[in-house]
């Protein structure tokens, strides 16, 4: 459980960054359409935190891009974290992983479009890449039409999710208990 009694460096992350924990610290971030996902191992003590902005790296990649770039995207920010956690030496099976985001937080557009927004995209890749990775979603809260904002815990894998403006989670959306939003 998160303590807020505790006190635990705290880490705001941008969007299009990724923040790997070595320690326990508290890493946050807001999400609109942007999709995070949490990593995180016990027995390694190792979490991270990702906050892609768009669902898919370009193909071919710009050569005078950094590493760094690559982050702005879902699928590559996924990909990226299965790898390290792998060369830190953590079995896909005890990886857990959670998926936050991916809002419509101007739905009136992606309607009169007939198309899908950025948020359903970057959801819906989200899920792809981490099951290709061949890791289980251990929990979620995607979609919808609120922002949220997210506080991980990564001394204990724990993650509270703030929805930006009140409303009843969908179920269909989210694997959280409406009453705790807790993951």
């Amino acid at each position: 459980m998160i303590d807020q009694r505790t006190e635990l460096e705290v880490i705001n992350l941008p969007p299009g960054e990724m923040y790997l924990a070595r320690r326990p610290m508290m890493l946050q971030t807001i999400l609109g359409s942007c999709v995070s996902a949490t990593f995180w191992c016990a027995r390694l003590g190792i979490g991270a935190l990702c906050h892609g902005v768009l669902p898919v790296c370009p193909d071919p990649w710009n050569p005078r891009a950094s590493v760094g770039d690559g982050y702005r995207y879902v699928d590559f920010s996924i990909r990226s974290l299965a790898q390290t956690f792998a060369q830190l030496g953590a079995r896909r099976d005890e990886v857990e992983v959670k998926l936050f985001g991916g809002a419509d937080v101007i739905p009136v557009l992606a309607r009169r479009l007939d198309r899908q927004t950025v948020g359903s995209m970057n959801a819906e890749i989200a899920r792809q890449i981490v099951e290709s990775e061949g890791l289980r979603i251990r929990s979620f809260d995607l979609k919808g039409t609120r922002g949220r904002k997210i506080f991980f815990d990564t001394g204990t894998g724990e993650v509270l999710v703030k929805k930006l403006k009140e409303h009843e989670p969908d179920p269909e959306r989210s694997s959280l208990t409406p009453s705790f939003l807790r993951a």
